[in-house]
């Protein structure tokens, strides 16, 4: 009996000692858990992570070298032309209403030539200094907002052996009076220029 119970007490020993050793050693062990990112996706966790930004460089190709330059041209001389447009449209329609029932025509040019008096001395100076790219692109904005043309407006006020004058001019100079807009033809610069209007418009809370 005492022989059995010294062998039970060795062997608790044992058992004790081999636990305790064995639970120091995991503690003293590194965990095996990774704390990552991680999305919760119809309930279930998905883990996740951010890679490292990487800076891609190369050469713009020509082409669309050209056409970023285009672009901004044309862009800037929609910002610069469009304010002047508006107030032609603004323009044509206080006239059309000081001039609606008006038949004397001689009372009809004496309103014409006041309203041109008053429009020359506002944006004669300011006019002068767009070149004439930036002259073509007003011309199409014109049209936008009025829905003639300068050739139709010039004939329509000042008669059509002025606006025929006008035409002559602006052909030498390499443009047109009668050039048209329309805002779905991608063929010229109509569609761009109203994609650029648009972004305006809304800028400044113009639309509607």
């Amino acid at each position: 009996m005492f022989l059995k119970r010294k062998l039970l007490h060795i062997l608790a020993g044992f058992s004790l000692a081999f636990f305790v050793s064995s639970s120091v050693g995991a503690q003293a062990q590194p965990q095996d858990t990774l704390k990552v990112y991680a999305f919760i996706v119809n309930g279930d966790t998905i883990p996740g992570g951010r890679l490292a930004d990487v800076a891609v460089h190369t050469r713009i190709q020509e082409k669309w070298r050209k056409y970023w330059a285009e672009w901004t041209r044309l862009r800037n001389a929609v910002y610069v032309t469009f304010p002047y447009a508006r107030a032609a449209g603004r323009i044509m329609n206080e006239v059309n209403a000081e001039l609606n029932g008006v038949t004397d025509e001689k009372l009809r040019r004496a309103i014409i030539r006041k309203r041109e008096k008053d429009l020359k001395r506002e944006f004669t100076s300011k006019l002068t200094q767009l070149s004439i790219y930036q002259g073509k692109v007003l011309m199409k904005l014109i049209n936008r907002e009025t829905g003639n043309n300068c050739f139709e407006i010039i004939k329509e006020y000042k008669g059509g052996f002025n606006a025929g004058l006008w035409q002559t001019i602006a052909i030498v100079v390499g443009s047109n009076l009668k050039q048209a807009y329309d805002p779905n033809d991608r063929s010229n610069n109509d569609h761009d220029i109203e994609l650029i209007v648009r972004d305006v418009e809304r800028m400044y809370g113009l639309r509607g």
